[in-house]
């Protein structure tokens, strides 16, 4: 083992080095949880500098948690719904210990890259299923009806449009780096839109109501609670789902729209001189 990982550091040397200020600071990559998890996730990241699990082993582990929250919602009523909020802030404390041994060690792969977006991309989009799945009671003993089905094929509309959704961001990178442009910074300006016309006024408006936020696995695990709540006060708690899945599989796609024309509006996609 290297100097880096024969001794446990103090908490304040593993801050300065593993949550550096460009990390602390970004503008999108750094989820809302991070404020408060961040104050604890140091103190697992130094326990584990001394040992031999590498930030690739964390993320692993960050991928089964992931997996786990949708997994929860298949357990009926209220239960299940607090098991996802639980694998939900598990998952993204985990998520920052990766990235602080990895900054720590100072050991950085494509592979971590590789391994993170399998994390969010299969977390978030098996969440959208499992919405379908519990609305359709499949787990529940409530599929007597014929047509429940086509709640589970809601959750794979949501499921698509979900990944269709992170999946529009990376696309952005690959068509930079397939031009030849620089890599993204993670600045609000970057990726700002233009404030006037229809594209300037509806980006607007999501910065005044973000509904697209509640795509993500934290913020749909305590819809799911949320909704777990509504369903005991009625006496219904399959139904309260079977209204969100309606909502959310053709909401999710109107988002998709328009973070596509918002894409194509910023900066983002544009050759340097144009975005001059």
């Amino acid at each position: 083992m290297n100097d880096r990982t024969a001794a446990r550091p103090s908490i304040e040397e593993l801050r300065e080095r593993s949550q550096p200020v460009s990390v602390r600071g970004r503008q999108n990559a750094e989820h809302w949880s991070g404020e408060y998890l961040r104050h604890g996730s140091l103190y697992l990241t130094r326990q584990l500098v001394p040992t031999r699990i590498t930030p690739n082993g964390v993320t692993g582990l960050m991928i089964l948690s992931g997996w786990c929250i949708a997994l929860s919602l298949l357990v009926p009523g209220i239960v299940g719904a607090l098991l996802a909020v639980f694998f939900g802030q598990l998952q993204m404390y985990l998520d920052c210990v990766d990235g602080e041994l990895a900054r720590w060690r100072q050991r950085f792969s494509p592979a971590g890259v590789f391994l993170d977006r399998t994390a969010h991309y299969t977390t978030e989009g098996f969440l959208g299923l499992a919405f379908g799945l519990r609305a359709a009671g499949v787990f529940g003993g409530q599929t007597g009806a014929t047509d429940t089905w086509k709640y589970a094929f809601l959750g794979a509309v949501l499921m698509g449009g979900i990944m269709m959704n992170k999946a529009l961001n990376d696309f952005v990178h690959v068509s930079r780096a397939f031009s030849g442009i620089d890599r993204l910074p993670d600045t609000a300006a970057a990726k700002a839109v233009s404030s006037g016309g229809l594209i300037g006024l509806l980006r607007s408006a999501a910065r005044f109501l973000p509904f697209h936020r509640i795509f993500h696995s934290v913020e749909l695990s305590l819809l799911a609670l949320a909704l777990s709540v509504v369903g005991i006060i009625t006496g219904d708690g399959v139904q309260v789902f079977r209204v969100t899945v309606w909502v959310l599989a053709p909401v999710v796609w109107v988002v998709v729209l328009g973070h596509f024309v918002a894409i194509l509006a910023s900066p983002r996609v544009k050759a340097p001189q144009q975005a001059a």
